[in-house]
């Protein structure tokens, strides 16, 4: 009997629209280190005030799962993240929950090093093999706080990947890795602090990446019973540049031709997602049927997979994936709104933002769906849609009782009917944007808006929804989470509807 093909099935990306110009960073900060000047180039991926490693692995997923708001089929999650917003709270959970996915999905955080997202897909692929699960979804997104004036400000980015892992359709075939656990402390950050404190970069360097990585890839070769010169694509995040992964490869006995982009110029390293981002790009840029690619990942030792790419990639042209989110760019230059926007700054925000945040845990509970995955609901005997779903329909000439269905909203079309940009009240990133939003199908919402252009905003505009933070209760430590409206301007809703 044949042994059943396991592999990637399928992949989605999401970095964050704003990209901090390195040049503002290092201007702001050069009356006490002009040795930044000379890294002053390029940009990074900046994460808006409401987003943080959990919204961002909604988002990738979503563009993974597309548009069809039927999940049924996914039976296993794995959220590999460093940054997760809570220490004792399923993370995987909260984005099952966002997704509307079935009660009885696996969903497993995996943290404690930058190699999370690799190891995570490895469980996925290994549980795939054994056919413990069908369709397992990988998740790793990173949102990591740096000190101001360090290397990580400039060279870390915010960002998330998603691959679908099964024995269907498969795009990358899984052909062997390996996993090497080498306590190794490049850089650690206790539970008491907020800040990573890194080690003398020479050392990670030399000791680290230059000696484990090898033997990893080393092993993973033999598992996969393949040859150095066998590898079309190597890919492996450093901070160290280029020319050091080059010369790492060839170190492996790659060509160091083979060597992918880190997408340091235009992005910065996304923590425990960007082996998998890298991947992905790859994926989409330049691997094409029969590739190998080998996924290598440093962090407490080393992650390293290797997958052949089938003619079935050809089926993830439409996706926006990385390399569509990577275009979808908005130039940002201001560095007081970055340590803003992260926490790193204390601000005055006035007596409007003095109100008590506390989250009632047990409406959360008893509304889940509506709260985390905007399920309204639809009349059965008049097909009217509503949110929120109640007991009696808001139809004006038949208010009919008990006889609503849940309806998903998530991803409708919508419309923006009437808004405001408000001083007054308090925004994170002010005037505070909201309005009233009607679906295409049926239904309104009044809702936040989120990643908004001034003056940008007008009536009947398409608008997209999106998972994102909705406040954050800072006296208890908990974070509220619903979805806003991303106003969606003419041009570019004329060019998706052409697709």
């Amino acid at each position: 009997m044949a042994e059943q093909t396991v592999g990637l099935t399928g992949f989605g990306g999401y970095i964050p629209r704003l990209r901090l110009q390195r040049k503002a960073i290092a201007q702001a900060n050069a009356w006490v280190a002009p040795n930044f000047l000379g890294k002053a180039k390029g940009e990074r991926s900046m994460a808006n005030w409401d987003e943080d490693s959990v919204t961002m692995a909604v988002e990738a997923a979503r563009d993974l799962l597309g548009p069809d708001d039927d999940r049924s089929h996914v039976d296993a999650v794995y959220f590999g993240s460093t940054t997760m917003p809570f220490a004792d709270r399923l993370n995987s959970g909260i984005i099952s929950a966002a997704l509307t996915l079935e009660d009885h999905v696996r969903a497993i955080d995996v943290s404690s090093t930058q190699r999370a997202g690799t190891s995570a897909l490895m469980q996925a692929l290994t549980s795939a093999k054994s056919g413990e699960t069908r369709n397992g979804l990988v998740l790793a997104s990173d949102h990591r706080k740096t000190k101001a004036v360090t290397a990580q400000e400039l060279d870390f980015g915010d960002g998330a990947a998603a691959l679908s892992v099964g024995t269907d359709n498969v795009i990358a075939k899984y052909l062997g890795g390996a996993s090497l656990t080498v306590d190794f402390v490049d850089h650690f950050r206790s539970d008491t602090e907020e800040f990573d404190y890194n080690w003398e970069e020479r050392w990670v360097r030399d000791e680290g990446f230059s000696k484990i990585v090898p033997r990893a890839v080393k092993s993973a070769l033999d598992d996969a019973g393949l040859k150095a010169e066998d590898i079309a694509h190597f890919v492996l995040p450093s901070v160290f540049g280029m020319k050091f992964i080059a010369g790492l490869a060839k170190k492996c006995g790659l060509n160091p031709e083979v060597a992918r982009d880190t997408l340091a110029a235009n992005c910065g390293e996304t923590g425990t997602a960007h082996a998998l981002v890298m991947l992905i790009n790859t994926l989409q840029t330049e691997a094409k049927p029969g590739d190998k690619v080998l996924v290598a990942q440093f962090g407490g030792g080393c992650d390293a997979l290797i997958f052949e790419v089938t003619d079935k990639l050809a089926s993830m042209s439409g996706k926006r994936g990385i390399a569509g989110s990577l275009a979808e760019r908005v130039e940002e230059n201001n560095y007081m709104k970055f340590l803003t926007f992260n926490g790193l700054v204390e601000w005055e925000r006035g007596m409007r933002a003095e109100q008590d945040k506390k989250t009632a845990l047990t409406t959360l509970y008893r509304n889940e769906d509506m709260l985390m995955g905007l399920v309204g609901g639809r009349c059965t005997e008049t097909g009217v849609i509503q949110f929120p779903r109640s007991r009696i329909s808001v139809n004006p000439n038949k208010h009919t009782v008990d006889t609503q269905e849940p309806y998903k909203f998530a991803e409708k079309k919508a419309k923006i009917l009437s808004w405001s940009a408000d001083y007054l009240s308090f925004s994170m990133n002010p005037p505070n944007h909201y309005g009233m939003v009607v679906f295409d199908e049926g239904g309104r919402i009044m809702m936040d808006f989120t990643d908004v252009e001034t003056g940008n905003v007008e009536s009947g505009m398409e608008v997209r929804l999106v998972f994102r933070v909705k406040e954050v209760d800072e006296k208890r430590g908990f974070k509220r989470y619903f979805w806003k409206a991303v106003p969606i301007p003419a041009s570019v809703a004329g060019a998706q509807a052409a697709e």
